[in-house]
């Protein structure tokens, strides 16, 4: 019985179906055959932290094979090459990839290019000479990248960034720090953000500019990987930049207007987070459901007991609530709307709603919601830590009552 009121359009759907094969066909038997590899922390991670090469490899075989199937670069511009699918597309796949792989075939969230890590409308914003050098590779999922915005001192304030580019003959030397920059341990390129006029950096009237830079560049230098959770690894790195020269040709976008691309990267994020909530919460809560139908407990299922039944119902009323949130925050993004409340709105919700679905999730399974065989715990982590990515709900809720009092109330 459908959820849904509205049909998602036959060509979004066909190509739903296909991602689904293509999990099956080359995700799903990727993790059966290198399950130790992938699984236990001792053989997956280097003493650094960072992945071993093989599993860099493994998911450069899954980029590549999901590009050579058409889905890896299906939602980047046509005039990059790509699909040109919208952010609708780009929702429902993403809702799609996790539910189906939960965080047990976690190599499936490589099958679609993430803005930040692969081919995006970012790129759109590179010059000619730097489309000829990077694209082909990237497009075919050859290479990766990462985006350097965030810093030890500027998290949300992302605009009070401290790493300049000085001018240097007809072009500039980075000098300056990044932290919390995912894919950084193995990215071939960096979208780094420096400041590149000071006083106008100080006002909030610009003066950030954009840079792509290759990360064997004399000069760039991946310090750490940070592990989180007590994890023995992670993909979140601190970046140093000392002296980097960067040529005009390496500049992304205009002069000075470089934030205007850290926003979109930033709105890219929060519509990837939605449908990552959403589609990990429903993973989780089918998990549930199963379990509780098997478990017996004082002679009954667990299923029979509303205390065990209840939570779940109110998780599936709100991962539904954020489902449709997600649909019609990039529908209204695709039809050209700015959508900020929406947006703001729909992340915001997902998060939460997804967090809550995990957490009951666990609470169902009992102390078998802990282990690492369910792959729960691991999808908590991950929710966790995306209540705080590309916007705090703290801030998200700033942005919908600045909304709201600046008379953006339609609802």
């Amino acid at each position: 019985m459908a959820a849904l009121a509205f049909d998602i359009p036959d060509e979004i759907t066909a190509v739903c179906d296909g991602i689904s094969r293509f999990i099956r066909a080359e995700i799903i038997p990727r993790h059966d055959k290198h399950h130790d590899l992938l699984t236990d922390p001792h053989l997956l991670y280097a003493r650094d932290g960072r992945y071993v090469p093989r599993v860099v490899e493994l998911m450069r075989e899954v980029r590549m094979a999901a590009a050579r199937a058409g889905y890896y670069q299906m939602c980047v511009p046509e005039a990059l090459g790509g699909g040109g699918l919208g952010l609708l597309a780009y929702f429902v796949a993403w809702e799609q990839i996790y539910r189906q792989c939960g965080m047990q075939y976690w190599l499936g969230a490589y099958t679609l290019s993430h803005w930040a890590f692969g081919p995006s409308v970012v790129l759109r914003e590179v010059t000619d000479t730097a489309r000829q050098t990077i694209l082909a590779d990237m497009m075919a999922g050859r290479t990766s990248m990462c985006f350097g915005l965030s810093e030890p001192g500027a998290g949300s304030d992302a605009a009070m960034i401290k790493t300049r580019a000085e001018p240097d003959g007809n072009g500039w030397r980075i000098h300056g720090r990044k932290i919390w920059t995912t894919n950084a341990p193995q990215a071939d390129w960096v979208i780094v953000f420096a400041v590149t006029d000071p006083e106008r950096a100080r006002r909030k009237a610009g003066g950030i500019s954009a840079f792509l830079v290759p990360t064997d560049a004399p000069g760039f230098q991946v310090e750490s990987v940070i592990r989180l959770f007590g994890h023995a690894g992670g993909n979140e790195g601190q970046l140093v930049f000392d002296g980097v020269r960067v040529e005009p040709d390496q500049l992304v976008g205009t002069l000075h207007d470089g934030f205007r691309i850290g926003l979109l990267g930033v709105s890219l994020g929060r519509i990837y987070n939605t449908a990552r909530a959403v589609g990990l919460g429903r993973w989780a809560l089918e998990k549930a459901l199963d379990y509780a139908k098997q478990r017996e407990a004082f002679g009954h299922k667990i299923a029979e007991y509303q205390g065990v039944t209840f939570p779940l119902a109110e998780s599936a009323m709100e991962l539904h609530a954020a489902h449709l949130m997600g649909l019609n925050v990039a529908t209204l993004l695709d039809r050209g709307e700015r959508a900020i409340k929406e947006l703001s709105m729909a992340k915001a919700y997902a998060v939460e709603a997804g967090f809550r679905a995990l957490d009951r999730a666990m609470q169902t399974h009992g102390a078998m919601g802990f282990t690492n065989e369910l792959h729960l715990t691991h999808a908590w982590h991950d929710l966790r830590v995306i209540n705080v990515a590309d916007g705090t709900n703290e801030i998200l809720r700033r942005t919908i009552a600045q909304r709201l009092l600046a008379g953006d109330t339609d609802l």
